[in-house]
């Protein structure tokens, strides 16, 4: 393993751009290789077989391209299939639950912390279990936002909009009554909502965006491991869908938050 290969990130669709985001800030001198399960998105209502399931079929991929890392950017598969993923691989992984945690463990005042993802994040209480453990006088409230994935993936974003206020609303009124001052976004695609959640919870609640936090944690990852690239030349990502990628340009600009030079190819993702 080679400190100039590639750090391989993958999410059921193309809310893991959040991430990819983050480490295009963080690693400037990492190449990177996405790959966005669009086909099969969301994975949150699925069973954790299935999840599990496709979560291997996903890293396999990656491996492919011979990455130095591996990260699962995806709230849902870091919660199910974690451990599962980190026991059979030989290169470094991570998800994106234990380094959030760590980062709301740092962040909350009064010890009520909230939690929002998919279904399948929120029913294995993979947050709340890993919270707890680091100090058990937290108070952690979890709720399941399925609806946020689907408004995120239409384009449906913006603070102001009044679908979105009104979801976001809807959603989170019984957290806002907890007086929580920490509120992960448990799923790589919340953080393009977090203008409209920010709103509605108001700046006394401190907002944990899980691809951020991950992508610090990456660095920490290769660093200890002697896998930082030190060659400055630029690195375009590469990317790869399950569905056609037909849109894939108007939407990674959306989630990257710039548009830049980059290839996006279709694979058969049942294959692997």
């Amino acid at each position: 393993m080679s400190s100039s290969e590639a750090i391989g990130v993958f999410d059921s669709g193309l809310g893991g751009l959040s991430a990819v985001k983050e480490f295009l800030h963080i690693l400037p001198n990492e190449k990177i290789i996405y790959f966005g399960d669009t086909g099969r998105v969301p994975y949150g209502n699925r069973s954790n077989s299935t999840i599990s399931k496709y979560a291997f079929q996903d890293t396999r991929f990656l491996l492919e391209h011979n990455v130095k890392l591996v990260v699962a950017a995806c709230g849902t598969v870091s919660s199910v299939a974690g451990e599962a993923l980190r026991a059979k691989l030989d290169i470094p992984y991570t998800g994106v639950v234990n380094p959030t945690a760590f980062a709301a463990a740092e962040k909350t005042r009064n010890k009520k912390i909230g939690v929002i993802g998919t279904a399948a994040t929120i029913g294995s209480h993979s947050y709340k279990n890993r919270l707890q453990k680091l100090n058990p006088e937290f108070e952690v409230f979890e709720l399941a936002c399925p609806l946020f994935v689907p408004l995120v993936e239409n384009g449906f974003i913006g603070q102001d909009d009044q679908i979105t206020r009104l979801v976001v609303k809807r959603y989170l009124s019984e957290l806002k009554e907890q007086s929580i001052d920490t509120l992960i976004l448990g799923c790589t695609h919340y953080p393009l909502l977090s203008g409209a959640i920010q709103d509605y919870m108001g700046s006394g609640v401190a907002l944990v965006d899980s691809g951020y936090e991950t992508a610090l944690y990456s660095a920490k990852i290769l660093k200890e491991n002697n896998l930082l690239n030190d060659n400055k030349a630029t690195q375009n990502p590469e990317f790869f869908v399950s569905d056609t990628p037909d849109d894939f340009q108007n939407i990674a600009g959306l989630f990257l938050g710039r548009d830049m030079e980059h290839t996006v190819t279709q694979i058969d993702i049942e294959s692997y």
